[in-house]
């Protein structure tokens, strides 16, 4: 296993990480782990429910699951043995098996009751996947600064000139704006921040969806193609070429955008991480890809965000069944305060829907900055790589991680009626669980507990779909619901001051 320059003393700490990613995670459940000099508890797993595969949004299209999700504490009420609630659920571009589509951008509003069941407890029988109710209240579209709508279309090689305060923008061959959501903020006066994979930027829109500004990464984190900005994902849609070359030469790599990103509690600072490593650092190959990066925005301005700061962030790796070791993507983080998150990490096409039924990792991180190397504003954000073949510079010290939730713990699923791998069927947890918020538990004996929600995005796989003006069925004959896991979590310290 090569990870890093790892004969040096200074990536010892980076090593030991990536050898606990590669231990048993299911020994790690219902139990408390240190980070950062603070015990984190998981209290395991207490409530499942799904939104049918075949759920329609208000505009009469397939419901698009969730890439991200924001729960809105001031709806959270606590009531007898169950909580109430509301939620924003961010879906992606579209179901795109074959192409991308002008699937027009939204954001899902959801009604959300929890009936937890006790820490290791099992639910009645029958109602092992009934601890979450969730029900669709509305829909709403995102659009551009002009009010015109956006699109999931790949932006191929369109850019939207730079214009007053908005920089560069991904824009589809029809003229569009080009979105790809994957993680969503909620802001005390309603408006929201976005990050996509297509910039990867990160916009804020209006309470009614409108875009007001947009954030432009560091130049490293740019999709470059000749010497020139490139946005295209390599996801043609109709009548569409393919980009030339098909991978960005520096940048994020291809649908490895900024998939994760959370404000801190106390609402200062925005964490924003890419999915994996930009090309220049080893994101040309799965094997490679460990050292992404997060960045810190001071969000006292949210439309003028401000970088503060910038780490190495290693991401956990794993073996496959041939013995080869490959790197987990990120998928989604919440911030805790700005020196630590909590990060998703999983493998890809395994699950529910796919050919592959077992994964081999998903899981749940602490990472913490504490002691990590700042690189923001350094040769490191220009076109200096980090971690050339995917070998951190000997400079730079990377963030520490701390296994905390394996979703894969076969105990937890089991209990509520769940499992990872064969027999593959609806039971089999599917492939991208990529959206987490936190409520907390409103208990005044444990003020530090939360319930940690995590979500799929089922890519809209349905054999009754309707998007985009007509009907479609999903590859493969699955209906992949939509399914919410809550864990119960000790948080110590997070509560907003």
């Amino acid at each position: 296993m090569r990870v890093s320059s790892i004969a040096k003393p200074r990536h010892l700490a980076a090593v030991l990480v990536a050898c606990v990613a590669l231990m048993p995670l299911a020994a790690l459940a219902d139990s408390t782990v240190a980070a950062g000099g603070i015990a984190f508890a998981n209290k395991g797993l207490v409530a499942v429910g799904r939104i049918p595969a075949n759920q329609r949004d208000t505009f009469g299209e397939t419901f698009g699951s969730g890439s991200g999700m924001s729960i809105d504490p001031s709806t959270w009420t606590h009531d007898g043995a169950g909580y109430k609630g509301s939620l924003w659920l961010l879906p992606d571009r579209g179901y795109n098996v074959e192409g991308t589509t002008d699937y027009r951008p939204r954001l899902n509003s959801i009604d959300i009751q929890l009936t937890p069941t006790a820490p290791g407890a099992a639910p009645a029988a029958g109602k092992e996947q009934a601890g979450v109710e969730a029900k669709l209240t509305s829909s709403m579209l995102l659009v551009d600064n002009n009010g015109n709508d956006a699109t999931g279309l790949d932006p191929e090689t369109g850019v939207r000139a730079a214009s007053g305060d908005f920089p560069p923008l991904p824009q589809a061959r029809n003229g569009k704006l080009a979105l790809d959501n994957e993680a969503i903020v909620r802001l005390p006066d309603g408006s929201m921040l976005i990050s996509d994979e297509y910039g990867p930027y990160i916009y804020r829109f209006s309470a009614d969806g409108k875009l007001m500004s947009a954030t432009q990464p560091p130049k490293a984190l740019l999709p470059m193609r000749k010497g020139a900005l490139n946005f295209a994902s390599n996801n043609p849609g109709p009548g569409a070429s393919t980009p030339d070359p098909k991978d960005p030469e520096t940048g994020r790599q291809n649908n490895q955008g900024l998939e994760g990103m959370g404000l801190t509690p106390d609402g200062r600072f925005l964490i924003a991480v890419l999915q994996s490593a930009t090309r220049q650092d080893g994101g040309d190959s799965g094997a490679t890809r460990q050292n992404t990066r997060a960045m810190v925005y001071d969000a006292a301005d949210p439309a003028h965000l401000k970088l503060v700061h910038e780490y190495v962030v290693p991401l956990p790796v794993f073996k496959d069944g041939k013995g080869k070791t490959l790197v987990a993507a990120q998928s989604e983080i919440i911030a805790l305060s700005d020196k630590s998150f909590l990060m998703l990490a999983r493998d890809s096409n395994n699950g529910f829907g796919l050919k592959g039924d077992t994964s081999l990792y998903r899981a749940i991180n602490i990472v913490d900055v504490s002691a990590a190397t700042d690189i923001a504003g350094s040769d490191f954000d220009g076109d200096k790589a980090v971690a050339s073949k995917g070998v951190l510079d000997p400079s730079v010290t990377p963030a520490a991680l701390t296994s905390f939730i394996d979703l894969n713990d076969s105990r937890e699923l089991a209990r509520f009626g769940l499992h990872n791998g064969a027999p593959n069927d609806r039971n089999n947890l599917s492939e991208k669980w990529e959206a987490m918020s936190l409520a907390s538990a409103l208990d005044p004996e444990q003020p530090d507990d939360y319930f940690l929600f995590v979500a799929n995005d089922n890519d809209f796989l349905t054999q009754d779909g309707y998007q985009v003006g007509g009907a479609y069925k999903a590859e493969g004959g699955a209906d992949v619901d939509t399914m919410f896991q809550v864990f119960r979590v000790t948080l110590p310290g997070i509560a907003k001051k």
